[in-house]
């Protein structure tokens, strides 16, 4: 099935929509304030070097300077063994003999600026692919920690070992993400990484210090290196600037894809023409209809997903049995596409419409787990529960797309729901009898939302005059247009 790739590339932001069958099925956005720093490689000046700090500042054309610690200045050390080991830090050696005013030296920034602080940095330098991480100055070949079955750390440090050249000085750290990757998935990452080490090295012959030589790629960029597939009909990008700038990265690392690069020149906006605007506006609510008629409910919370199937207005089917399976089974494609578009991750709960029927269960599990073959990102599907439930995790690889875009609801606080105006009318009579208690003030003035206020002049007022004649003190009202319906204040005057 073709797929369709489009950037909208803005200064502030860019977005990328992947579409099948003219279906939204995964939206990535990048926002250029929160990209940082951390991961630039850049061609530094030491400025001054501090003994009694055991430390240095590095000008590598920010700001401030940036600070370098001893501690994260490598050097190699002489090893045995067949794979080899880590470079280590050496801060028995003092920085004075290490380093000189002056000098001229490659870091990478580690820790982005924060406040009065300079960015921190480390002259090991790593850079990261999709698959594996690059160790230029380290002949170690390292497995993710998260990988954990032995045999498989052995067979793919093996695979990875069989691919490199034999005039590979550096080392490699093999990602999670490489567990299921092919040999030519492999070498195209160490191509990449190769390539861009080859790039670094030649501008520091070349370029003044300080200079960025190297910035983690770019999400148009990560695009071309990592999205690109066999299904991919076209790449279209709305910017006639960064096109050009993805033409030339291409050229240089990935030029298979080159022709699927497209530069779209219509009038109407690219995210217009395909109906991505609605699309991410439908991927913020909780609820997702079904052609069929039934829905879906998605809740995401801190622990866990939560989507629950419901069959709304689909009748059709020969009895109730038909009915809820042919609804389970557009569920399972729907929940699939909904995971990869709003990027749910970690603990995610189904509950599809109970089935009694053992060979319905097993068509609409294994209809899911085909639904997410498509998917880059690890996923586990158990069967279902005793309660009918089918349980499942997603690695979570960024930010979910509700995360990116929205913040807490400054009504509710993120509990989804505010107190009704009648319950913070009684919270409020409550809150005038204590006070009267406790004070004896001319008159108790009570400020609130509009809604609140409508609620004490209408349904509430006798209960407010029965309140006013008990405690013997006029009760006054006003409107405060600024306040939320939980908001209230009672001044004493």
């Amino acid at each position: 099935m073709n797929e369709d790739i489009l950037i909208n590339i803005t200064p502030q932001e860019t977005r990328v929509a992947l579409i099948l069958q003219g279906a939204v099925q995964e939206l990535h956005i990048e926002r250029t304030l929160s990209r940082g720093l951390a991961g630039n490689v850049y061609l530094g000046k030491v400025v001054r070097v501090l003994p009694g700090m055991q430390s240095a500042f590095i000008d590598i054309g920010l700001e401030r300077a940036a600070f370098l610690h001893v501690a994260d200045i490598w050097e190699a050390k002489p090893h045995d063994g067949q794979h080899g080991q880590h470079g280590q830090n050496v801060p028995q050696i003092p920085i004075e003999k290490l380093l000189f005013d002056g000098q001229t030296i490659t870091v990478q920034v580690i820790k982005d600026p924060i406040g009065t602080k300079g960015a921190r940095l480390s002259t090991q330098i790593s850079i990261a692919g999709r698959m594996l991480v690059y160790l230029p100055q380290d002949k170690h070949i390292g497995i993710s920690q998260r990988i954990e079955n032995e045999a498989e750390r052995e067979q793919l440090r093996s695979k990875v070992q069989g691919l490199l050249p034999p005039e590979e000085k550096g080392g490699f750290i093999i990602r999670t993400m490489a567990e299921d990757a092919s040999d030519a998935d492999l070498q195209m990452d160490v191509e990449y990484l190769r390539k861009t080490w080859a790039s670094i090295i030649a501008q520091t012959k070349t370029k003044p210090a300080p200079t960025l030589m190297y910035q983690d790629l770019s999400l148009a960029q990560r695009v071309l290196r990592d999205f690109v597939s066999d299904d991919t009909s076209n790449i279209q990008v709305d910017s006639r600037e960064n096109f050009q700038m993805l033409q030339e990265f291409g050229t240089l690392y990935t030029p298979s894809v080159l022709p699927k690069l497209m530069h779209y020149r219509g009038e109407r906006p690219l995210f217009d023409l395909y109906g991505v605007e609605e699309e991410i506006e439908r991927a913020l609510g909780r609820r997702v209809d079904l052609k069929s008629g039934g829905y879906l409910i998605v809740d995401q919370t801190e622990a866990m997903t939560t989507i629950d199937v419901n069959t709304g207005s689909f009748v059709n089917g020969r009895n109730f049995d038909d009915t809820i399976f042919k609804t389970n089974l557009e569920a399972a494609h729907a929940i699939a596409r909904q995971l990869r578009l709003r990027n749910l991750g970690g603990i995610i709960i189904l509950d599809f419409i109970d089935m009694e029927n053992l060979e319905h269960r097993t068509a609409v599990l294994s209809e899911l787990n085909k639904a997410l073959h498509r998917d880059r990102t690890k996923i586990s599907v158990s069967g279902f529960s005793a309660l009918g439930l089918v349980e499942m995790t997603r690695k979570r690889t960024r930010e979910s797309l509700a995360h990116i875009l929205c913040e807490t609801c400054p009504a509710c606080k993120g509990k989804g729901q505010v107190k009704t105006s009648r319950t913070v009318c009684y919270e409020i009579l409550r809150e005038v009898l204590r006070e009267a208690k406790q004070f004896n003030p001319r008159e108790f003035r009570i400020l609130a939302a509009q809604v609140v206020v409508d609620m004490f002049l209408e349904e509430e007022s006798q209960h407010l005059a029965m309140l006013g004649d008990f405690i013997k003190k006029p009760i006054s009202l006003q409107v405060q247009t600024d306040y939320q319906q939980e908001q209230y204040d009672i001044i004493l005057m």
